[in-house]
């Protein structure tokens, strides 16, 4: 399956992306406001790529590609989903600070979000992010996502603790905002 807007598609990831992947988390302004991770090697990464499980309701992982080049650009992704409550956590990042501000996680996002709630008949999409990172939350706010709260301390970059909010999408909110 493979959601398309007019920017990007949004597309199983393939093993062969673990090469691009591997350049992006090796870069400093693009994994700046990720979650700190170990050192992988090209092989390793490459290996959990040809491992990952296949895209379930619990976790769905989809590749971020523009339309025009099929070049791929980023991540997106449901995951820890549950039935019982209709709710996921959302992950997303675009890879190369050169597609930055190009519209490209905007449609991403508003793709994942109308599958998760059609075709996953989620009720909340929720995520983290660090209150720093006012472009990830500029995006977030323009799409509908509103600050549940916020968590003290929990994310480390440049030798001090950062503060991160929980935001949140309802169904009926986004409904409202696409008309």
């Amino acid at each position: 399956m493979t959601l398309i807007g007019e920017r990007v598609r949004l597309r199983a990831i393939e093993p062969e992306d673990a090469d691009v992947f591997w350049r992006w988390h090796h870069d400093e302004h693009a994994m700046r406001w990720m979650g700190t991770s170990y050192p992988e090697s090209r092989a390793q990464l490459r290996k959990r790529f040809a491992d990952f499980a296949p895209n379930s309701y619990e976790r769905c992982r989809f590749a971020i590609e523009t339309t025009a080049e099929s070049r791929l650009v980023g991540y997106i992704a449901l995951r820890d989903a549950h039935p019982e409550s209709g709710r996921a956590e959302l992950d997303i990042y675009l890879g190369d600070p050169g597609t930055w501000n190009k519209g490209y996680a905007t449609e991403a996002l508003r793709l994942m979000c109308h599958w998760g709630f059609e075709d996953m008949r989620l009720h909340a999409i929720q995520l983290s992010v660090v209150v720093d990172n006012e472009a990830a939350i500029h995006l977030y706010r323009k799409l509908g996502f509103v600050e549940e709260g916020r968590l003290r301390e929990v994310h480390r970059r440049d030798g001090r603790l950062h503060d991160m909010y929980v935001m949140s999408l309802l169904a009926p909110e986004f409904a409202a905002s696409i008309g």
